[in-house]
């Protein structure tokens, strides 16, 4: 293996350059040999491999595409500051779980 630390930087760009040729090399030859795989299997059951590959395949299935829902009407709103609400949906903001826990009954909170 060589000592990376003592190369130049041609010889490293030279180096990656020749990695990089072996192992598209390799996976050329790696794909030739799934391919010749795949034909025998394909073969061993009757079928040319290019007829279960080419347009068989069934189409995806489609979701349907829904409208996107709309904000809900506020139903509650924070008697310290008018300006925040809740719709009673999800989960519960700080200010209305800190009325509650202060006593607060959750009718008199309602819009």
């Amino acid at each position: 293996m060589a000592n990376l630390s003592k190369m130049t930087r041609k010889q490293l760009e030279k180096l990656i350059k020749d990695a990089h040729k072996a192992l598209k090399a390799i996976e050329n030859k790696e794909r030739r040999e799934a391919k010749k795989a795949a034909a025998a299997a394909a073969a061993k059951f009757g079928f040319k491999l290019d007829e279960l590959t080419t347009g068989t395949a069934p189409a995806p299935k489609r979701t349907p595409k829904t409208a996107p829902k709309k904000p809900r009407e506020p139903k509650y709103a924070n008697p310290a500051d008018p300006k925040q609400t809740w719709s009673g949906m999800g989960r519960q903001p700080g200010w209305y779980r800190d009325a509650l826990a202060a006593g607060v009954d959750p009718k008199t909170m309602e819009i």
